[in-house]
């Protein structure tokens, strides 16, 4: 027996909780390297030199400066992400005339991944915004774009309402929803065809192929993800760590700077990092949302 639509969704947002959890312990060394390679592309030589760099100047807790915003951002990204997922898949059959218990094409669930990302980028865009400054804090000041820096995620709160307000929380907010609406039709086609692909090499249900098949969809979608909207992030991490000096260009403006002052090559700074990140991160979000929601879902049977 399906479940109530309400408790559908407390499974989902759950289950998304315990995906961006797991995403975040497994990657996030390298995506605090993506954050400061993307920010100041020419102050190291690669993603190897960051992270040795780092290593050597701050410690192991530098690799893993942000965690604490970063950990908040993935729960409430991915709650919100899988629950506006669940609901966007019957605005889809609604769209296309078809029954409430119809199944999807992967095409159409990729459809429906990319509308509830515009959900997500709303609780995403503020705790982004912070662990952003906190991975880059360090780079800052020994720039000399900010007098001293703000070690802790209350400082950099505190600094925020301070100087720009609740409305600072969301810098960057257009891009990061230019960034997730391709990026997460990309995430979940990818995801959905590689299931489907390999449900039909194994002739089993999509629900039944594995451990070891979840993650290298999981993570194939992360990695058709990031390469269609690196540009944009890597735009976005500007926008929100340069706005500590005050007032920042827009999208556009942020856009066209890097690309004239800095080249094109600056706009793809860090992704090495974030591909070497993408399999082992989102392979464990999709294990650890298909698993714990499985779970809950037999209550349910």
């Amino acid at each position: 027996m399906a479940p109530h639509p309400v408790v559908q969704a407390i499974i989902d947002l759950s289950a998304g909780a315990v995906g961006g959890a797991a995403c975040v312990f497994s990657g996030q060394p390298l995506d605090t390297t993506k954050v400061k390679m993307q920010t100041f592309p020419n102050m190291y030589k690669g993603f190897i030199d960051c992270i040795t760099t780092t290593y050597k100047q701050v410690g192991l807790r530098g690799l893993y400066q942000g965690t604490t915003p970063a950990l908040v951002a993935n729960i409430a990204e991915n709650s919100v992400l899988f629950m506006s997922y669940g609901f966007c898949q019957q605005v889809i059959r609604f769209a296309a005339g078809l029954r409430s218990d119809a199944a999807l094409s992967d095409v159409q669930k990729a459809c429906a991944g990319s509308v509830a990302s515009i959900f997500s980028s709303l609780v995403l865009c503020p705790t982004e915004l912070v662990k952003c400054r906190l991975q880059a804090m360090y780079e800052m000041e020994v720039s000399g774009k900010i007098a001293k820096s703000n070690n802790s995620v209350w400082s950099v709160v505190k600094s925020i309402m301070k100087n720009e307000g609740p409305q600072g929380f969301f810098q960057g907010l257009t891009t990061t929803i230019a960034r997730e609406v391709p990026g997460y039709f990309c995430f979940f086609g990818a995801y959905e065809l590689s299931r489907t692909m390999f449900a039909n090499y194994m002739k089993c249900d999509k629900e039944d192929i594995g451990a070891a098949p979840v993650i290298f969809s999981g993570g194939l979608g992360g990695a058709c993800l990031w390469l269609v909207v690196y540009p944009m992030d890597c735009v976005k991490s500007r926008i929100q760590v340069m706005s500590m000096t005050g007032k920042q260009a827009g999208f556009f403006g942020t856009f066209t700077a890097i690309a004239r002052a800095e080249g094109v090559r600056a706009l793809y700074s860090g992704l090495a990092p974030t591909m070497v990140r993408t399999f082992p991160a989102n392979g464990a979000l999709f294990l650890g949302y298909e698993v714990s929601r499985k779970l809950m879902m037999k209550q349910f049977d």
